[in-house]
């Protein structure tokens, strides 16, 4: 066996080493999006189809900017009067896009009281899961 071959097969064996001990001690990595609510990452795997809109909207996060009781914090704004501006067809629009209604009256004076907040998007969450959201907040005045 040459230098060479002795070489390239110590190489060999410590990166077959090396790859097995990474995999072994390898831990459960974070979602790429550490941003976003924990419950947004969550969402797929805890929800079914039996999940009712409140549960929905603990499980996504919203209390975490909105409020326990979803009356407002320094983050974000009460959702107590949302069945006076919004329908189930546009809050579920509202909510899968957000930055789509930056242009609304309303919304330029949530910037200008919550600077540097921004609504997260729930493009990839289930439009019936939404429905179900739009229905609770709806259904709470």
């Amino acid at each position: 066996m040459t230098n060479a071959q002795k070489w390239l097969a110590a190489f060999l064996v410590i990166f077959v080493v090396l790859f097995l001990l990474g995999r072994s001690t390898k831990k459960e990595e974070e979602p790429a999006n550490s941003q976003m609510p924990q419950g947004i990452v969550q969402e797929s795997q805890q929800t079914n189809e039996n999940t009712d809109g409140k549960t929905l909207v603990g499980q996504l996060g919203c209390i975490s900017c909105h409020g326990e009781n979803l009356e407002g914090t320094q983050l974000a704004p009460s959702l107590a009067l949302v069945k006076s501006h919004w329908t189930r067809d546009n809050l579920i629009n509202y909510l899968r896009n957000p930055s789509s209604y930056k242009s609304d009256k309303r919304f330029e004076e949530y910037r200008t009281k919550y600077p540097n907040v921004i609504m997260p998007s729930f493009n990839n969450i289930d439009v019936k899961k939404l429905g179900k959201i739009a229905d609770y907040l709806l259904s709470r005045q």
